[in-house]
């Protein structure tokens, strides 16, 4: 896993999260007060202009809590997974051996 370094969050300071509360960000319990502080955050997240960055963040670093880029936590996860099998079938893709031609 990289080394977190300033570089590396240096868009934070002009999310539109910043003046938020960062509790709406990572809500506690499922169901009823954390939809709607989920929903909340993902409405903030969608106004936002470093909204790429901070995904991209949440994948690299393996984020498994909160709302990051607008996503939840189960979306990056099913992302992470698609990427995974796609990266796969496309190494299969490659290993196959064209007709015609010797391995």
């Amino acid at each position: 896993m990289p080394i977190m370094s300033y570089y590396a969050t240096e868009w934070r300071e002009s999310g539109a999260c910043i003046t938020a509360d960062p509790e709406l960000f990572f809500p506690i319990a499922s169901g009823g007060v954390s939809v709607r502080q989920a929903e909340q955050a993902r409405r903030i997240c969608a106004g936002c202009h470093v909204r790429r960055q901070c995904l991209q963040f949440a994948m690299d670093f393996g984020e498994a809590h909160g709302i990051w880029g607008g996503t939840t936590p189960e979306e990056r996860r099913r992302a992470r997974l698609n990427d995974a099998a796609a990266r796969r079938s496309a190494a299969r893709r490659s290993r196959r051996v064209a007709p015609g031609t010797a391995a």
